[in-house]
């Protein structure tokens, strides 16, 4: 079959009708071409990984859904691309859906979505009371042929990965500076990046020249930057609290959910995690050690876990799989 693939990122006109046209154009002149962000490169993972196994699918042909309302209609995301159209096909929806089901508690009654896909185990169990069975778990591929080792000279000890989303200038003062502040006592050279303050490429080349990451997030659905360095084959120290879920959208007023995770798709070939600073500066003489390690049994292996768990093509043929499902329950 071919697939009938939907994704779109939302830019209604703001001020007058329209005027989204030119706003894009001027955005466009002013910040340059525009960075995909992780939910795209949801779209853009499978599309790859459907390409490496040969499979064929239209993107954002509405007027054929339209004309073929029994055919599937994998609406990957964003929301609005569901809610803003009425559809008559079955949907698979998702993994590029919104943050909690409090969107959208009677989805599977208002709309004809027959399977909702969300990024990983612990957002799955969230929306379980919500959707039952209908809902699933998917992680997107990451692409190891773009993220991989590089063979450069390491000449940064650790980089340190800062996406923490809340209560930021706080807990950069209680758990990033001082981290950082421990590791260059050790004598250690250190550089940051920051999310959403960087190119791909300036990624990939930091990746390069660093023996090992220090990944700081308090919760990810998925993760594609800190399994981006994994493939990359550098191990990562994780900052894992396990604690609720502070989307201040919902909590704590709407939703009080635990325990999340900031590391979901993780073994111990992946590097080691900690939960706050005071077990952070207790592990790392552990992690550095292994990192160093010369001996076979005490590496890391992050890049092996990637490639056994979390390529384009295995992450594709996971959709596909969830295509068929669908498909043979209508």
């Amino acid at each position: 079959m071919i697939l009938n693939l939907f994704y779109q990122e939302p830019d209604p006109d703001r001020w007058l009708p329209l005027d989204r046209y030119p706003r894009r154009a001027i955005r466009r002149i002013v910040r340059g071409k525009r960075l995909p962000g992780g939910q795209m490169m949801v779209f853009i993972n499978l599309v790859k990984g459907l390409d490496k196994l040969g499979v064929p699918y239209r993107v954002n042909d509405f007027r054929y859904a339209r004309g073929h309302p029994e055919e599937l209609a994998c609406i990957v995301g964003k929301p609005h691309v569901l809610f803003e159209r009425r559809w008559e096909n079955p949907v698979l929806f998702g993994a590029s859906i919104f943050s909690h089901p409090l969107a959208c508690p009677d989805l599977l009654e208002r709309y004809p979505v027959k399977r909702v896909l969300v990024p990983g185990e612990w957002m799955r169990d969230m929306c379980e009371p919500y959707y039952g069975d209908a809902v699933k778990a998917w992680p997107v591929g990451v692409d190891t042929d773009f993220w991989a080792p590089s063979g450069q000279d390491k000449d940064i000890d650790c980089l340190v990965y800062d996406k923490i989303l809340w209560h930021e200038e706080t807990r950069r003062e209680q758990l990033l500076n001082p981290l950082v502040r421990h590791l260059q006592k050790l004598r250690l050279n250190i550089a940051v990046v920051r999310r959403g303050f960087y190119k791909p490429e300036d990624y990939q080349s930091l990746l390069g020249r660093s023996k090992c990451m220090v990944f700081l997030c308090e919760h990810e659905t998925q993760g594609l930057a800190y399994q981006e360095a994994l493939a990359s084959g550098i191990p990562v120290f994780a900052w894992d609290r396990e604690g609720v879920w502070e989307d201040p959208d919902y909590y704590p007023d709407r939703v009080e959910y635990s325990p999340v995770s900031s590391v979901p798709y993780w073994s111990d070939a992946c590097g080691m995690k900690f939960r706050d600073l005071e077990e952070g500066i207790e592990k790392w003489g552990r992690f550095w050690e292994r990192v160093n390690s010369l001996g076979e049994s005490d590496k890391f292996e992050p890049r092996d876990f990637i490639l056994s768990n979390l390529t384009l093509e295995k992450a594709a043929s996971a959709y596909l799989s969830h295509v068929h499902d669908v498909v043979d329950s209508f």
